[in-house]
């Protein structure tokens, strides 16, 4: 999980072409402190997506991953792969809590929306 929310932050920071802050991307955060980090990169992305316009989807973004390479990847690719990244991880969660006899709750979206 905490891997999971220092991606979302790092690639923030290169969708809003900042440089690299050298954050650990497999940061040792204690499960305490999830809740707040889960807020503040939740605040964080919308603020950055709420002032977006619809062409900023298609712009490049060029950044440098945790090896040093360089890469150009356009907007819209990139909030494709962090929601499928976020998607990936929590669903490993989910199986490590599944097998250690917590019961989950629904998580299809679809289910979300018929219930609101």
């Amino acid at each position: 999980m905490a891997h999971l929310l220092a991606a979302q932050q790092i690639w923030l920071q290169r969708c809003k072409k900042q440089p690299a802050a050298g954050d650990a991307l497999w940061p040792d955060w204690k499960a305490d402190t999830f809740k707040k980090i889960i807020e503040d990169n939740h605040a964080a992305w919308i603020g950055f997506l709420e002032d977006l316009k619809d062409n900023d989807f298609a712009e490049s973004i060029i950044y440098k991953n945790s090896k040093g390479q360089t890469f150009t990847n356009r907007l819209d690719d990139v909030l494709a792969h962090l929601i499928n990244h976020g998607t990936h991880h929590r669903a490993q969660a989910g199986q490590h809590l599944k097998l250690a006899g917590t019961q989950l709750p629904v998580s299809d979206y679809i289910y979300y929306l018929r219930r609101m």
